[in-house]
């Protein structure tokens, strides 16, 4: 039996409109109650995921932005790693003259971005952003930059990416987190080697944790847990880089829940 369970949220534990049912809150407070930790891992900012948690009503380590930010159950941030300043100014030098790009930066506090996104699925009484100067951008503390489209056109995305990558390589860990959301992170910055620290820190390894994911950026955890499940609704670069982990359902489905129940809990 798996003694840590990590889960992504959006496209895994959170339904499409980035919700916590009743169903899977029920299934993860019984997990808890057997003795079974919950780890929530994603690419989101902490403050926004402690909200969550405490909706949640379950002590839970969070890894957030990717893994460059680790807080415990009594919300003390037991491990950060930023991105160097060269790398945060040179990508916005390389990007900021691509009119239909929207730079994001997480700090440890905040988070920043280049410009307002009147589509951007975010809950400003919550977590608002707040613009900042693409002349003079803030360089120290970021966990991890972001870029969108306001075109949603993930081809344009991925020649970024391409970029990115040959002039960081070796510096960054450079992913998708959906289709649309290109993140960079320190190199050795991943939600895979934040929860084997986790484990470590509980006792366990990483054989006794399983995780639930849908993206690039879950590519590390899902490949270095005991088992990894990919979500039926990943893109399918996810399959392909895995393609002996077990597929589920849908998010809308409550399919990590659902597998929870029927093959976790006693």
């Amino acid at each position: 039996m798996y003694k840590i369970a990590a889960s992504d949220l959006d496209g895994t534990l959170l339904t499409s409109d980035h919700k916590i049912t009743p169903f899977t809150k029920k299934v993860l407070t019984q997990l808890h109650q057997q003795g079974t930790d919950f780890i929530f891992a994603t690419g989101r900012h902490h403050i926004d995921v402690a909200h969550m948690r405490e909706q949640l009503g379950i002590p839970a380590f969070m890894i957030t932005s990717n893994g460059a930010r680790v807080h415990d159950c009594d919300n003390e941030m037991i491990f950060k790693q930023n991105l160097p300043e060269d790398i945060v100014a040179g990508i916005i030098e390389m990007v900021k003259d691509d009119n239909e790009i929207l730079i994001n930066i997480y700090r440890s506090d905040d988070w920043l971005s280049s410009k307002e996104d009147l589509n951007r699925p975010a809950d400003q009484e919550r977590f608002p952003y707040t613009i900042f100067d693409l002349q003079n951008p803030p360089l120290k503390d970021i966990a991890k930059i972001f870029i969108t489209r306001e075109d949603k056109n993930h081809e344009k995305l991925v020649i970024w990416e391409n970029q990115i990558k040959a002039k960081f390589a070796g510096r960054a860990n450079i992913a998708f987190s959906t289709p649309f959301c290109l993140e960079v992170m320190d190199a050795g910055v991943s939600k895979g080697h934040a929860l084997d620290a986790i484990a470590k820190m509980k006792g366990y390894q990483l054989k006794d944790c399983i995780a639930f994911g849908d993206g690039m950026n879950d590519f590390e955890m899902l490949s270095m847990a005991g088992k990894g499940l990919v979500m039926g609704t990943a893109h399918h670069k996810v399959k392909l880089a895995l393609p002996e982990h077990e597929v589920i359902g849908d998010c809308d489905d409550e399919a990590v829940a659902h597998y929870m129940l029927k093959h976790l809990l006693k």
